[in-house]
Formats: structure tokens, C-alpha cells, sequence
């Protein structure tokens, strides 16, 4: 159904004819793009997505000039390279630094701190942490800044944070190291000393992560429910509100992978929101959202 609105046509979807619209958006359109979003990236998306869905993806349709979600449709089936924009758009990246400090906590108590007294011992570890679903980067370089703050000596050891989001757009913020000055406000007055005032014209308002922080982290993209490009074992895992797209199968699966690319006795922290589905065998829950790997 078309109608005007302010001089411009409007569409109305069929089985919700109080709405109004600038795309025609069918219900057929939108199973479309949520089998397209569980098959690629494994995001189930139900039907009280379809606003959200709308309201994320009309700005791929008007910077493609497309009349249509069925156009967009039609688009995505012929423009392969087009799939890492839709998923990009799709993807809430809110994060902050130190979010859910205990997890910070207990990584500085049971990870860092372990790995600093038995390196002062015997120099030579090896330690690996991993950020998956890293966002614009404000949880891998606070892992950083926990490891760096009580790990003296990096040359000596070999020590890395392998950081991974889907969204190709996020990952390109996050590797500048920038941020906007309010975004320390939070952060513990300890760890202040690794981040540093910009400067240049564009320089405004702006912090810096020290570069020595930096090299600890690597970025990378990353589908994860794709094959992983790595084999060695992680010290601690951070998957923390990504699984909340996922459906219990999915969940369970990937919670199954995270588990078998953990050391024994390694951790994995998930977000406030999040739960496992049912007991897995090979983890064991010690704090809030916290589990650690027993087999």
C-alpha cells in the first residue's frame, strides 16, 4: 500500500497498515535477511527484530539507491562483497572500558598476577588472551593495560591479545588506538598513566593508547562461525554480549569451541546478560559469569 506523506511517497507494510514507510518492506523480505543473518553470522533474528532491521538497513538502501528491501535483496544475492555491510549494520557495538570491572578483577588476580610471579621465577611464558567480538576496542586494550600494568618485563616473555570482531567498520576504529576523552572517565586512576593526550589540529578532545600497549593487541576480522584461523590454546577468552544473537543451538555450539581452544584451568568470561545452555561438562563456574576450564 503507497500513500504521501510531506510530498514523498511512503510505503505501508501489508500486516502492519498503521506503519508508514520510505522502503517497501514485506515480511518475506525480512525472513530473507534473517536467514541470510543466521546462515553468514549465525544471528537469529525474530519477527520483533523487523523495526530494528528496517531502521539499520534503510542506509545501506539509500546509499545504494535502491527503491526496495526487495531490491536489497535481489543486491545481496548478485554483490557478494555487499554481505560485510549488511552484517556490519546489524551489529550493536556499545562497549566502554573496564565494563564489568570483576571480570578485570579476576583476570589482574588469576591471570596476570600468576603469570608475573612464576615469569620473575623463570623468564620465557608464554601468555594469550583473546577478545572475541572486540567492538571498537575498549575491552582488548583494557585486558592490555591489566596485563601490562603487572607484567614488567614483555621482552622477556611472549605475551599477546588477539583481538576479533565481524565488523569490518569497528575494527578500523579500534586499531587507531582513539578515543574521545570522556571515554577514560571510568577507568581506575592506576591504569590512566597508558593513555595519552593527543595532539595534532584534529587532536581535540581526544586520548591515545600508548603504543606500548598497543603492540600487545593484534586485530583481526573474524566470523565466528566460521573455521578459526589458529591452533594454539588460550590462557583466558572474553566472548562478553555476542552471544545474546545467537540461538541455544548456536549458543552451545560455539560455547563447545570456546571450551577446547581454552588451556586447562583457563578462563572464559561472558556478559551480564548472557548464560550457558545447561551444564557444560568442561567448565565450571567460580564467580559471575566466569567459568573456568576443567578438563
Amino acid at each position: 500500500m503507497a500513500g504521501t506523506r510531506n510530498g514523498a511517497t511512503v510505503q505501508v507494510l501489508a500486516d502492519q497498515p498503521n506503519v508508514a514507510r520510505e522502503f517497501a518492506f514485506s515480511k518475506s523480505d525480512f525472513q530473507t535477511l534473517a536467514r541470510l543473518a543466521y546462515e553468514y553470522a549465525g544471528i537469529a533474528l525474530s519477527e520483533s527484530k523487523q523495526n530494528l532491521i528496517y531502521s539499520r538497513l534503510s542506509r545501506r538502501l539509500r546509499a545504494l539507491k535502491l527503491g526496495s528491501f526487495r531490491d536489497y535483496c535481489d543486491y545481496l544475492a548478485s554483490e557478494a562483497t555487499e554481505i560485510e555491510n549488511f552484517i556490519n549494520s546489524l551489529s550493536t557495538n556499545h562497549t566502554k572500558f573496564f565494563r564489568e570491572v570483576h571480570h578485570f578483577e579476576h583476570l589482574r588476580a588469576h591471570v596476570a598476577l600468576p603469570f608475573a610471579q612464576a615469569v620473575a621465577r623463570k623468564p620465557g611464558g608464554r601468555l594469550r588472551v583473546w577478545s572475541a567480538g572486540c567492538s571498537s576496542g575498549e575491552e582488548p586494550y583494557t585486558i592490555a593495560v591489566v596485563l601490562k600494568r603487572e607484567i614488567r618485563d614483555f621482552e622477556a616473555n611472549d605475551v599477546k591479545i588477539l583481538a576479533t570482531d565481524i565488523d569490518t567498520d569497528v575494527l578500523g576504529r579500534a586499531a587507531t588506538g582513539e578515543f574521545a576523552v570522556a571515554s577514560i572517565d571510568e577507568v581506575p586512576k592506576e591504569y590512566r598513566t597508558y593513555f595519552l593526550d593527543r595532539v595534532g589540529a584534529d587532536a581535540i578532545d581526544k586520548i591515545a593508547i600508548s603504543e606500548e600497549v598497543k603492540s600487545l593487541i593484534t586485530f583481526r576480522r573474524l566470523n565466528l562461525m566460521e573455521t578459526w584461523p589458529f591452533h594454539g590454546l588460550f590462557d583466558a577468552i572474553f566472548c562478553r554480549n555476542v552471544m545474546i544473537y545467537f540461538d541455544g543451538p548456536t549458543k552451545a555450539a560455539l560455547v563447545e569451541r570456546f571450551t577446547r581452544q581454552l588451556k586447562p584451568g583457563g578462563f572464559l568470561y561472558i556478559g551480564h546478560s548472557e548464560s550457558l545452555v545447561g551444564a557444560h561438562p568442561g567448565l565450571e563456574l567460580i564467580g559471575r559469569t566466569t567459568y573456568r576450564r576443567v578438563t
